[in-house]
């Protein structure tokens, strides 16, 4: 019988357990093996079965066994240990804190998905699990900061598999109350709320979950109360389920009820407001305009609100194609802006920022990731190679300047290795190098042998082995009701085999059949007596992404061939917990994109982490970080015809790369069975690589490189009652008016007459400035190779020094003077360009505004 409501009740835990309690309440047991180690002695079997969930467990466990352990004096010993761990950690200074003056009081996190746990299941794929890992290593590290995001009901959805491959989608409803979460409440207990004002005299109402990560609050906002309409409760259903205008609720909740809820968080805690707000991607877009409505009901302008929000906002985009960002139909946006949501806004001032370059006003459409440039003073992509996509793809939005000025850097990915770091591979390094940090260990000591190191691998190798059969036995009960599984099922896999791993989301960019673009070769692989290959494969395609599906079918059936499901299995239901044994098991970590569409791709992260190497498409991460000690690269048939030779072409490399190097190197052995080479490229990789992968060394990147210089940017114009901020908006529209006159009008160079290495070009140009001044300007010398009539290659630029005579110009034109050094042979190129200039400006293609020599 279907029950109609269904709810936890938390265990009773007895007064002398009640640091259990505690522990259990902060996610940083999600990553912290001595924690998890205090509650698997309870009841091992029942541990595992709750997927490492304490709140869960200690909701199962036999409350004789709790009353057994409170009587255990050694046990509430080390209870209390951990607890006293536990509160030193969320109380000592860390890194952070040794950093002085300068710093961010808190930085504000708004993230549409989270995955930091099994048990907390709300996140879809690699944004979320990124979005995770960056909460947990700013835990680690001391930064303040305050996590957003919306906690939905039904999370993602769980996967299965129907008998002929297709996907099957299932949306089990998530009880907060029994999840490690707590309501925000106001001083007399009653929930927080915010609301947004919505169209038709609607409002919609959210309240606020806070989950402990460490140190960091993650604040979560859920609609599911009865103080909404039926409609209006299902707001936060679904991570990206539902048409337009139920997303658009979704971003509009996020950002803005988002900014509302941090506000009631710092009010209620005492917990300085944040001076740096950090968008990862455009989904939380709207936050930029609650604040700059929140400045204009402090007496600014919208201009100068816009300065003054910008100062202090950082953008991430992880997008490397412009399909992938979120778009919304104008009036739909129009609509819901034209209301009470947004006080003192202009709805034409807010859709302009979404406005696409070039776009008609009044038919495109509003676009998220465009907003959020626009709304951000500092932004990035994920990777090095990313960065470069990004500055190509959004560079409209800076026309007349190079790629290369475009101001969007890059922060490459990192992954927190205590959370994906398999416990066998830290007991290892505690026991034999003697520390429990693997990202920075010695991997190559001689404390070490390959031997220890190698068995231990196949220990992992195993679990996962284990694993697979549990979860295909799983399934196919599942599947068939009554009917025990086949007994080929528990011996799918082999523990010694050469293992592949291949696990994430499934759009087609990614090519999840690449490697069955020639089924013989790749069955050949497989079945080789001599070398076995074995694939373990997981992912989820979105529920709408039928041609995704249609790829995970493909597969299933490729690996449901009698001959061939020992040795290449889809696991279903991919997640975070499936994710812990995947990749420590796997030998070797595959992915194989279209380059460059993986913006950073961090599964192979934590494959290398676990002692795996990578066989990967120069993309993402792995662009950057690749090396023959640490995988293989397979080509990229860039220039081939069309997409299905390039497939051909690159499916080829990488079964050759299988069969003559990986498979090689993996097989060739000792008289003790240790492939030594094998083993001494893994420990390469441990050593030199892990640490260049770590959330530790991402999140200092983002101190460094963008919360620093957002929070002193921000300092900077909101002094004075935002008198920068003011000068800036007022200073700025001043230019963009007088800018159309704005003019080289004459360029002279000499000093050389046959060029040679090491002269000076002397420059003279003749600038028509108009109505601004030489202060607003900066005029320069932009340089460098020109093999073409058309493009200056290596630029380098030099500012030009105002020359001006006493009445030799017309009012209005002014004389710059220069020299540029002839530093190197072979073709050479120069113009004369006109740049705004303000101390509050940190690019200078900031404006979008630039004046060339014709």
């Amino acid at each position: 019988m279907k029950p109609i409501r269904k709810f936890t009740v938390r265990a009773v835990i007895p007064p002398e357990l009640g640091a259990l309690e505690e522990l259990a309440a902060n996610l940083r047991w999600a990553w912290h093996e001595p924690t998890r180690r205090l509650f698997q002695h309870i009841d091992p079997e029942l541990w595992q079965a709750s997927d490492r969930d304490p709140v869960a467990f200690l909701g199962e466990v036999d409350p004789a066994r709790l009353t057994a352990l409170a009587a255990d004096d050694g046990y509430v010993e080390w209870a209390e240990r951990e607890r006293a761990a536990l509160r030193e950690y969320l109380a000592e200074p860390r890194w952070f804190q040794s950093l002085g003056t300068g710093t961010p009081r808190t930085v504000a996190y708004f993230s549409p998905e989270y995955g930091i746990a099994a048990a907390l299941p709300q996140y879809s794929g690699g944004l979320g699990i990124l979005a995770g890992d960056h909460l947990k290593a700013a835990s680690d590290l001391g930064v303040p900061m305050i996590g957003v995001g919306l906690f939905y009901k039904a999370g993602y959805f769980a996967q299965s598999i129907s008998p002929d491959g297709w996907q099957q989608e299932r949306y089990p409803v998530l009880e907060p109350d029994g999840l490690p979460l707590a309501l925000l409440r106001a001083p007399d207990g009653a929930p927080v709320q915010v609301t947004l004002a919505l169209p038709d005299d609607r409002s919609l109402h959210a309240r606020v979950w806070k989950a402990a990560v460490g140190r960091i609050p993650l604040l979560l906002l859920d609609t599911d109360i009865p103080a909404n309409s039926d409609e209006l409760r299902s707001v936060t259903d679904r991570l990206y389920g539902g048409g337009g205008e139920h997303r658009l609720l979704q971003e509009l909740l996020l950002g803005i009820g988002g900014a509302r809820a941090v506000g009631a968080f710092t009010e209620l805690t005492g917990t300085p407001a944040p001076d740096v707000f950090h968008m990862n991607e455009g989904h939380a877009g709207f936050l930029g305009l609650e604040r700059i409505a929140a400045y204009i009901g402090e007496g600014l302008t919208f201009p100068a609100a816009l300065q003054l929000v910008r100062a202090g906002t950082v953008f991430t985009t992880h997008t490397p194609v412009p399909a992938g960002i979120d778009r919304f139909d104008r009036a739909l946006v129009e609509r819901y802006l034209s209301g009470a949501l947004l006080p003192g806004i202009d709805p034409a001032d807010a859709l302009a920022l979404g406005l696409e370059p070039d776009a008609d006003p009044e038919t495109s459409a509003f676009n998220m990731a465009v907003m959020g440039l626009r709304l951000a003073q500092h932004t990035n992509g994920v990777s090095k190679l990313h960065g470069e996509v990004s500055r190509r793809m959004f560079g409209e939005l800076w026309p007349g300047f190079d790629t290369d000025e475009v101001p969007i850097t890059s922060i490459t990915n990192g992954v927190h290795a205590p959370t994906w770091t398999d416990p066998a591979l830290r007991e290892l390094a505690e026991a034999r190098l003697g520390t429990d940090d693997t990202e920075h260990a010695d991997w190559r000591s001689a404390a070490l042998t390959d031997g220890e190191f190698w068995a231990v691998k196949r220990g992992m190798r195993g679990r996962l082995v284990d694993d697979a059969r549990r979860r295909l036995t799983a399934a196919w009960r599942q599947q068939h009701s009554g009917v025990e599984p086949p007994t080929w099922v528990s011996r799918v896999l082999d523990p010694d085999a050469l293992t592949v791993g291949f696990a994430r989301r499934v759009p087609t960019y990614k090519r999840l059949t690449l490697m069955l673009a020639d089924p013989q070769r790749l069955t050949a692989i497989l079945t080789n007596p001599e070398r076995p290959v074995q694939f373990v494969i997981a992912g989820k395609s979105h529920p709408a992404d039928d041609e995704g599906k249609r790829l995970i079918q493909q597969l299933v059936r490729f690996a449901q061939q009698p001959e061939l499901r020992g040795r290449i299995v889809f696991l279903p239901d991919y997640d975070i917990g499936m994710a812990e044994t995947l990749y420590p098991g796997c030998d070797v970590w595959l992915n194989n994109p279209l380059r460059p569409l993986e913006a950073c791709g961090t599964s192979g992260m934590k494959a290398a982490m676990n002692g795996a190497l990578n066989l990967s498409i120069l993309d993402g991460w792995w662009a950057e970080f690749a090396g023959d000690d640490f995988g293989w690269v397979i080509p990229s048939a860039d220039a081939a015809g069309d997409a299905g030779e390039r497939d051909t072409l690159e499916a080829a490399a990488l079964y050759d790369l299988l069969e003559h190097q990986v498979t090689t190197r993996y097989y060739e052995r000792d008289d003790d069975g240790v492939p030594v080479e094998w083993v001494r490229r893994v420990r390469e990789t441990l050593t030199v690589l892990a640490p260049e992968l770590g959330a530790d060394r991402m999140v200092r990147e983002y101190v460094d490189r963008l919360y620093r210089p957002a929070a002193e940017h921000f300092a900077a114009v909101a002094a004075d009652g935002a008198r920068g901020a003011r000068e800036l908006s007022t200073w700025g529209a001043r230019v963009r008016a007088a800018w159309p006159e704005v003019h080289v009008a004459q360029v002279e160079s000499g000093g050389v007459e046959a060029p040679h290495v090491g002269d000076e070009l002397k420059l003279r140009a003749v600038v028509e400035l108009g109505e601004l001044s030489p202060d607003d300007v900066t005029v320069e010398a932009v340089y460098g190779n020109s093999r073409s009539e058309e493009t200056i290659e290596a630029t380098q630029r030099a500012a030009l020094e105002i020359a001006d005579a006493a009445g030799q110009l017309p009012a209005g034109r002014h004389l710059y003077t220069g020299s540029v050094a002839l530093d190197r042979a072979g073709s050479f190129g120069y113009t004369v360009r006109v740049v705004p200039r303000h101390p509050l400006l940190l690019s200078t293609a900031e404006l979008g505004l630039v004046a060339v020599a014709e």
